[in-house]
């Protein structure tokens, strides 16, 4: 059988429970930090000659021309116009209610408050390798726009028989709204959005999945520029019992398995029924196409599995340790353990709200933490795209009041040039604030 059976706890937890840090991997990291070099120092130059040597394409001009992105969005089979414009609308109005406003706060003692300001331009990588993903773009692009972003940069690499990004990628970018589109992939485009080109603007903070050689290349510019999140290889981790149907937990392991390095990963007290998805599982490979059949067979048997747990207290458990990207619950109640969800990108609640409608349509960003980044961060929305700058307006009361203790705190921290800033105030000015 292609997908394994682990009835033992202690090795599902030192196997496919147990991740790698992306940041081990010497090899990736060499190879992004040459890249990152060269394109800091060479600009264009050097993402032209990446270009021609990774996508196999030799292009001049690295920005796509905006009529280039209409003519692909006016030659879009109209199913796939009206389905892109389904999602944008779902994404939109989902994020429009995460939106918060500045707010400041008067009292006897002056101000306090919060500016929240959008951020000047954005950096949205798509990627279009394997197989292009303008459901990516929306999902980045749409938050960013609700945020108030002024400008939307897209870097997308080019297809060989083109030279351009992909034709639906380029509609997508015209149909969300984006400002500039360039034909550049892989941790090139990252180095050029993070240090800025000839061609390509800096932004200021960078969103968008991709592979190990984006990712790293993304920890290794922030700083320079921010960085969303840091969404590696696709990963999704099915909580099922016994009511779950074995051929919906097959295709929704199966759905995530396609996707290069991808994991899939089922935590279940059921015996019979890891049985029955085991099967089904073999049975819905043999129907899927090439090359999707063969990444989904390596990620299932390489970084998949059932696993079989005492009870679901424990898969939770297991489940929260993990931090997956999606988390499925598959099981009779699933309302009454969101209570118990600690980490996790996404949860999708029974078998009607499956992770693909996420992946497109229901409305939150697909673009979520990976490589168990959900312990700390979360997946992309408005505030990924919004800055908060502190308001601080105190008078004499506030003054009065808080003063002593900054002097005792700036003391006990040896700073005392704080502490006189703050005697100045006390000892040489009068009640009006003026010598």
């Amino acid at each position: 059988m292609t997908i394994p059976i682990i009835s033992d706890l202690a090795a599902a937890r030192a196997g496919i429970l147990r991740r790698m840090p992306l940041d081990d991997d010497a090899a990736t990291t060499r190879v992004v930090a040459e890249i990152l070099a060269a394109v800091r120092q060479r600009g264009d130059a050097a993402l032209r000659e990446y270009t021609l040597r990774l996508d196999g394409v030799d292009r001049d001009a690295i920005e796509i021309p905006r009529e280039r992105w209409a003519a692909a969005a006016a030659d879009l089979d109209p199913a796939l116009r009206r389905a892109l414009l389904l999602a944008i609308g779902e994404i939109r109005r989902f994020h429009e209610r995460q939106v918060r406003n500045s707010w400041i706060e008067f009292g006897v003692e002056g101000a306090l408050g919060q500016i929240v300001r959008p951020l000047d331009r954005v950096g949205i990588y798509v990627p279009g390798g394997a197989a292009p993903l303008p459901s990516s773009l929306i999902h980045a692009a749409v938050p960013a726009r609700v945020a108030g972003v002024r400008e939307i940069v897209v870097c997308s690499p080019p297809q060989r028989a083109t030279g351009e990004p992909a034709a639906v990628v380029m509609a997508a970018a015209h149909l969300a709204g984006v400002d500039r589109l360039f034909a550049a992939g892989g941790a090139q485009a990252i180095a050029a959005l993070a240090y800025g080109t000839e061609s390509i603007p800096q932004v200021d903070t960078v969103a968008g999945p991709g592979n190990r050689y984006v990712i790293q290349a993304m920890r290794m510019v922030y700083g320079t520029v921010g960085v969303v999140s840091l969404p590696g290889p696709t990963e999704t981790l099915i909580i099922a019992d016994q009511t779950a149907h074995p051929r919906a937990v097959a295709a929704d392991l199966l759905a995530q398995a396609e996707h290069v390095e991808a994991s899939a990963i089922l935590l279940t007290p059921d015996l019979a029924l890891a049985e029955q998805v085991q099967r089904e599982v073999e049975r819905q490979l043999a129907a899927l196409p090439e090359p999707n059949a063969r990444a989904a067979r390596e990620a299932v048997s390489m970084r998949g599995g059932i696993v079989i747990v005492p009870d679901l207290a424990t898969a939770f458990a297991l489940a929260n340790d993990y931090g997956p990207e999606h988390l499925c619950l598959l099981i009779a109640d699933p309302w009454a353990y969101v209570g118990e969800v600690r980490n996790a990108g996404g949860v999708f609640l029974g078998e009607e709200s499956f992770e693909v409608l996420g992946d497109y349509v229901a409305g939150p960003s697909h673009i979520m933490p990976t490589e168990g980044t959900a312990r700390y961060t979360s997946p992309v929305n408005v505030d990924s795209f919004r800055k908060v700058i502190s308001l601080v307006s105190l008078n004499r009361a506030g003054l009065n009041r808080i003063g002593p203790a900054a002097i005792q705190l700036a003391e006990a921290e040896g700073l005392f040039a704080h502490a006189a800033a703050v005697r100045a105030r006390f000892d040489t000015f009068d009640t009006d604030g003026r010598e």
